[in-house]
């Protein structure tokens, strides 16, 4: 299931109405939401500021196999100008634009998620989506054949790093990552500290208003 916040006319777009209108495509990290806190920041910011734009804001299945067969169907129906990925999605963010040639935002991606995940196999519970999922052993080859091995376009990546990630060594992304647009702020966390002063930078990198 995903979440269309489609364009709306209104009488307050002003010169933003004449601009070449962008599908814009969300996605949350694992175990996370369409309901998360970057995702809301990001639906309210789009609703007020970037109406003529379309973002998609997907709720992802845990399993990769059944997420990654969900961004095709997406993809394939509604071909995303733009992606914006937060962890795990900054990771699946990367496999779409080297599939799908859009432009990525990532937040404090994933690189290697197979190598983090293998330590975290069992039962967990989702407060906000109420239901369970489980890291399984057969889950993590899988992610292992889904990652990029090489960047090829490295001009359409910004990358959006904080050091003080609890989660993931931000050094794996600035090695992976080095030839594209990088932004490392020192401290921080794996959710992104103040992650809303980042969002005119991300409308000016993808050229959205």
């Amino acid at each position: 299931m995903f979440v269309a916040i489609c364009p709306r006319p209104t009488s307050t777009m002003g010169v933003c109405c004449r601009l070449k209108a962008k599908t814009v495509l969300y996605l949350h990290g694992f175990a996370s939401s369409s309901q998360s806190e970057k995702a809301v920041i990001i639906r309210d910011f789009f609703h007020r500021e970037l109406p003529q734009h379309q973002l998609l804001l997907p709720d992802l299945p845990y399993t990769p196999k059944e997420a990654d067969d969900l961004l095709q169907q997406i993809c394939k129906q509604t071909p995303p100008d733009v992606v914006i990925g937060s962890s795990l999605g900054g990771f699946l963010a990367t496999r779409l634009t080297e599939q799908f040639n859009c432009q990525a935002v990532l937040i404090n991606p994933a690189v290697h998620p197979h190598l983090l995940l293998r330590q975290h196999l069992g039962r967990y519970y989702h407060p906000v989506r109420a239901e369970h999922y489980e890291v399984d052993a057969s889950h993590l080859p899988i992610l292992a054949a889904q990652q990029v091995t090489h960047i090829q376009q490295p001009q359409q990546y910004l990358v959006l790093l904080q050091t003080g990630d609890e989660v993931l060594d931000y050094r794996q992304a600035m090695e992976f990552y080095a030839n594209c647009h990088l932004d490392v702020q020192e401290g921080g966390d794996h959710g992104y500290q103040d992650f809303e002063s980042r969002l005119a930078d991300i409308v000016k990198f993808c050229q959205l208003a």
